[in-house]
């Protein structure tokens, strides 16, 4: 799956009611999903890091739709000019 159509799947599935949410509430989301995958990572299973990892991707697909702003577009620098 490319980073657009996770962006478009997030959107179809989830658009509308992220955007009445709103970007603060969307934000705090992400954070807790952050946490999450942290503590997944530090003492979960493959399967449960997996889980987060996923969680993780769609709520900052969905933040990004909701600043018009796209993955891929957002990667972009790591092509041209990765930070070091």
């Amino acid at each position: 799956m490319e980073l657009s159509d996770v962006q478009s799947l997030m959107d179809r599935l989830y658009g509308e009611a992220d955007r009445e949410r709103g970007v603060p509430a969307t934000v705090a989301w992400l954070c807790e999903e952050l946490g999450e995958l942290a503590q997944a990572v530090r003492k979960g299973t493959r399967d449960q890091q997996v889980h987060e990892f996923g969680d993780v991707l769609a709520w900052l697909a969905s933040l990004a739709n909701q600043c018009d702003i796209t993955l891929d577009e957002a990667m972009g620098r790591y092509v041209t000019d990765p930070p070091l």
